[in-house]
């Protein structure tokens, strides 16, 4: 239990951090839109499958991620270029790319969704 609670005090600094020495207002990193109160960090590459890089994103793109592909098809995509390109993605991308920061809808899993 305290290894939990120190990973996640380590990671709230990292983020303090970031968020002082950062100008710019923070942005997602899928959809490209300035984030909002809530941000969650979503691993490129699962962890289970070996990945260690994480990236700030809107808690509705991460949704959309994780409903669109499985931890294989992402860790065979291996970047966030090649997660957009995923046909649901696309769709989702061009239908997120108006909302506000803070929007958010219930995500559902695309057709074109591996199962």
């Amino acid at each position: 239990m305290v290894g939990r609670i120190r990973r996640k005090a380590g990671l709230a600094e990292a983020e303090a951090r970031a968020r002082a020495t950062d100008h710019a207002p923070p942005v997602c990193a899928l959809c490209g839109r300035p984030l909002g109160v809530r941000v969650e960090w979503h691993h490129v590459v699962p962890r289970s499958e070996g990945g260690t890089d994480t990236v700030p994103l809107h808690p509705i793109c991460h949704r959309a991620i994780h409903a669109a592909a499985d931890n294989l098809t992402l860790a065979r995509a291996g970047t966030l270029d090649a997660i957009r390109d995923l046909p649901p993605l696309s769709r989702f991308l061009r239908w997120i790319a108006d909302k506000p920061a803070d929007f958010h809808a219930p995500t559902r899993r695309g057709r074109d969704a591996p199962q």
